[in-house]
């Protein structure tokens, strides 16, 4: 049986994305991904007696942009907490987080779905230090634990229980991820962990104002796990509240290999934590000089670049939605346009030829070798009418991205360059009417579709080299 008519799902999510420093939360040890276990430790971060952290500026300015991105309420005065709890990868049996101060307030982002576009409300943005990986398929007897990761900086970005779909998820977890690309505070990378989600998810009878008991799904680590794992919760809960059963608070785990969810513990509360302000690290304050600074440092978001776009350059929705996908992409799209105005064409070059050789050689625009002033130069010889499109996307480009020579000295050596002159032109055709008179005689009969037919076949004799649009001209007026 079908209950979507009779339930509503209410979701909130926390999603973990770690900083883009080189050096820790609270101390100098690295925080690049893939080194040996237990090789980015210090007496800092494994919490030995006697050691004093101290706060890395670069973090909080990370998590000031992201908060600014977000349209949050910035705080001023912050300080640090410690969250307390006792797992083995906690090194000092203790988190340091912030509780009662985020630094980011409130706050926004919107989302697309099919039903529109709306604003996804925020709870906070706060820092906190990571924890560190426990292992449990090295040994079958004993759990490793690998401490690199604890003390990295992450932000935790809070929303209110304010998406009501798993599709509305996934498309909050893929624009988070996209702002945090875009604005250069976290990599996106699920796979290494640098961008994690917990999903708080639970049900109510539609009509309902009350929240139901909620369920956290913990360490999401895809995307799709995100929807997936959404998708489990509601109907096991549905399906355990229709059968006469209560909804337990509990965390849970997901397993991908079957996309079910599993308990692993039953939740805690927050005064579980006995949160109380870290002694050793002194509250800090932001000054309205600093937070101009990273204000004026921030680019333009994809939402505004979008409409600009559309505005300044008459490009259509998708085009420019296409085009604001990655800040990489966007990056050269606005150099390119900077060479050329035939802003059109360089959307489609962009995001059709350009884009198919990057999905094909597995590149983004930021490692793509070819300038965009000579991309420009390959655009002005097919608005010229010297080089077809066919051919200056099929030739000429890759030629262009392994030599790095402009458009007209390969279009000359490879002799690709268009023919306009008349006199050769109407050799072409005419030899192309005298090999088939019998589709000409059809064509005279009414069949004018056949017009590409002897288009097609001018270009096979002239090699490429003969302009369609006088071919075409010369053609419809010699089979009057």
């Amino acid at each position: 049986m079908d209950y979507s008519e009779k339930y509503e799902v209410v979701i909130g999510l926390e999603v973990h994305a770690q900083l883009a420093t080189e050096s820790k939360l609270f101390c100098g040890d690295a925080t690049s991904f893939g080194a040996a276990p237990n090789t980015h430790i210090s007496p800092i971060t494994m919490g030995h007696p006697g050691t004093l952290p101290k706060t890395n500026k670069k973090a909080v300015a990370y998590a000031i942009k992201m908060g600014m991105a977000c349209n949050c309420e910035i705080e001023k005065e912050n300080y640090f907490a410690r969250k307390n709890y006792f797992y083995p990868d906690l090194p000092k049996g203790y988190q340091v987080s912030q509780h009662t101060t985020p630094i980011c307030k409130g706050g926004y982002v919107t989302i697309k779905t099919a039903a529109g576009a709306r604003n996804v409300q925020l709870n906070r943005i706060h820092l906190e230090e990571d924890a560190g990986k426990s292992i449990h398929d090295i040994n079958p007897d004993f759990t490793c634990l690998d401490y690199n990761r604890a003390g990295v900086p992450l932000i935790e970005i809070v929303t209110e229980p304010d998406l009501f779909s798993a599709d509305e998820a996934y498309q909050y977890v893929t624009e988070v991820r996209k702002l945090v690309r875009w604005i250069g505070v976290c990599d996106g990378n699920m796979e290494e962990g640098s961008l994690r989600c917990d999903a708080n998810v639970s049900i109510r009878l539609k009509g309902e104002t009350k929240l139901g008991t909620k369920v956290e799904v913990k360490n999401l680590n895809s995307i799709r796990n995100v929807k997936k794992a959404i998708e489990f919760e509601i109907q096991r809960m549905i399906a355990l509240v229709e059968s006469g059963g209560k909804v337990q608070q509990q965390t849970r785990s997901f397993d991908a290999s079957d996309d079910t969810t599993f308990a692993i513990r039953e939740k805690e509360e927050a005064n579980d934590y006995r949160y109380f302000a870290e002694p050793d690290l002194s509250p800090f304050s932001l000054s309205d000089e600093l937070l101009n600074d990273i204000k004026n440092s921030m680019p333009t978001l994809p939402a505004a670049l979008l409409q600009q776009y559309i505005a300044e350059y008459g490009l259509n929705e998708y085009d420019a939605t296409q085009l604001c996908l990655e800040k990489e992409t966007a990056d050269y799209f606005s150099s390119l346009v900077s060479h050329t105005s035939n802003y059109k064409a360089a959307a489609n070059w962009m995001n059709g030829p350009l884009r198919q050789y990057m999905n094909e050689h597995k590149l983004s625009f930021d490692s793509f070798a070819l300038a965009p002033e000579k991309l420009a130069g390959l655009l002005k010889l097919v608005e010229e009418g010297q080089l077809n499109f066919s051919i200056a996307s099929s030739r000429i480009l890759p030629v262009m991205i392994e030599t790095g020579k402009d458009a007209a000295t390969i279009a000359t050596e490879l002799n690709l360059l268009q023919v306009s002159d008349s006199n050769e032109l109407e050799t072409w055709v005419n030899g192309v009417i005298e090999k088939m008179p019998d589709k000409v005689a059809e064509y005279k009969k009414g069949k004018k579709g056949l017009i590409g037919l002897f288009v097609g076949e001018v270009k096979k004799v002239s090699k490429g080299k003969a302009d369609p649009k006088l071919v075409t001209s010369l053609l419809e007026e010699k089979l009057k």
